[in-house]
């Protein structure tokens, strides 16, 4: 593709992502599938391209209102994403009006002309930096400004972690290799893993390299899943033979992490009220060579399956929805997509799911509540909610499990309960607390 071709296509396909409900990820996806005449480096410089624009979108605006770029008032068309790829070019490529004017021909597969408008925008935006000391705090932290405050004192180094592209990270699955063997195999495919520092299972790599088609990532031998995600799954500490549950399972990257620490032995059940999810779940599955589990459809969280299962697990996962606001690396479209509306109802149905969901802890079993968010009150607020509410549950230190689970130090200021940070651990954010149901003879 040519530089105004590729400059086109970015424009296209962030439009498509800002009309598009669904996450980022799955609808570039799409898109490309439906283009597949584009070559695979000109598919990683649109994808990067767009992605990098997402985590500088607040800044970018802010400059395209002070020079009076067009952001959307035009006709009734929406002129947002040019208007923002325009500005990049300037400021970001530090491109002159006349450079950006030979991209913006009007020839084929190219942007449309300059309008003088535009032209004169671009002029005031020559020379401008990214970051400006009149821009509020909001639009410097790439954060709406109604969620800045509830990142509380870390707000600006975590913020600027979350802006950060996240790494590629792998987890080796148990099933079917040691860690040598995988990073062998993918050595043998010119990759360069490295072992992440806190999880045992964990593989890092640089770059964007197409894993999914190398034969290590086809034979099942390693899954794509962040080194927070591996860790929060690790501290289930489920087993061979016992019955867990995976209450919350979406696409089932932690159920294959369950299925592997318990060798295939025992009962392991993947719900989730949708059904696309659970089907999705199934080829991965497969290919990692999993056969305990049972993938359960449920029409919601108070689904009479729950009831009819009451107290028979040693483990309930519950992966609970949530803002995640520790994805925003990955998802950096999701910190725009969230109101305050989305927040109430999605703590609402976290604390209706742990209700729920705890029904099917066994005495002596134990309930794990994780989220992908750094809101405290998704976090150590739900968990505190829970306690009060269910009298016979504790929460179990977590600086006194990490020990028997781990090889490797826990992480800085691990206390009751686990919080990951990108600025801090280079994780993605997660929260982790791991709640047991008293036995008979310790409840009051």
């Amino acid at each position: 593709m040519t530089p105004a071709a590729r400059l086109q296509a970015t424009i296209e396909l962030a439009e498509a992502i800002a009309a598009d409900p669904r996450p980022a990820d799955a609808v570039v996806a799409e898109w490309l599938k439906d283009r597949r005449f584009v070559g695979s480096k000109d598919r990683r410089h649109l994808t990067q391209a767009v992605y990098d624009r997402l985590r500088r979108r607040a800044r970018l605006t802010w400059w395209c209102e002070r020079a009076g770029l067009p952001l959307g008032e035009n006709r009734g068309e929406d002129q947002a994403e040019r208007s923002l790829a325009l500005a990049e070019l300037a400021i970001v490529g530090e491109q002159r009006t006349g450079a950006v004017a030979q991209l913006c021909s009007g020839q084929r597969f190219g942007p449309a002309a300059l309008t003088p408008r535009e032209r004169r925008g671009l002029e005031q935006l020559e020379g401008a930096p990214l970051d400006h000391r009149e821009q509020p705090d909001w639009v410097r932290a790439e954060c709406p400004a109604w969620l800045l405050p509830r990142f509380g004192a870390a707000a600006e180094a975590r913020l600027a972690a979350l802006a950060e592209p996240a790494p590629l990270d792998l987890r080796v699955n148990r099933l079917k290799a040691t860690r040598p063997d995988a990073i062998k195999a993918l050595v043998a495919e010119e990759l360069h893993p490295q072992p992440t520092p806190l999880s045992p299972l964990g593989l890092r790599l640089e770059g964007r390299p197409n894993v999914a088609a190398t034969a290590a990532f086809r034979d099942g031998l390693v899954e794509r899943q962040d080194e927070g995600s591996q860790l929060a799954a690790l501290l289930v500490d489920a087993r061979p033979g016992q019955r867990v549950v995976d209450f919350c399972a979406g696409a089932g990257g932690k159920t294959l992490a369950l299925a592997a620490a318990m060798q295939n032995k025992g009962a392991l059940f993947a719900c989730d009220v949708e059904d696309w999810r659970l089907q999705r779940a199934g080829e991965r599955l497969r290919r990692a060579g999993v056969h305990n589990v049972t993938r359960k459809l449920l029409a919601g969280h108070r689904d009479p399956w729950v009831k009819r299962h009451k107290a028979s697990f040693d483990r309930v996962l519950v992966d609970a929805p949530c803002s995640g606001t520790g994805a925003w690396r990955r998802n950096p479209d999701a910190r725009w997509r969230t109101t305050q509306d989305d927040l109430a109802r999605v703590l609402a149905l976290q604390g209706e799911i742990l209700a729920s969901a705890c029904r099917l802890a066994r005495p002596g079993g134990r309930l794990v509540y994780v989220t992908c968010s750094l809101l405290p009150e998704e976090n150590e607020a739900q968990v505190a909610a829970f306690l009060a509410a269910q009298g016979d549950f504790r929460l179990l230190p977590l600086a006194s499990l990490w020990p028997q689970l781990f090889e490797a130090p826990p992480p800085s200021g691990l206390g009751d309960m686990l919080t990951l940070s990108p600025e801090r651990d280079g994780t993605d954010g997660f929260f982790v607390a791991v709640l047991e149901r008293k036995s008979a003879e310790a409840a009051p």
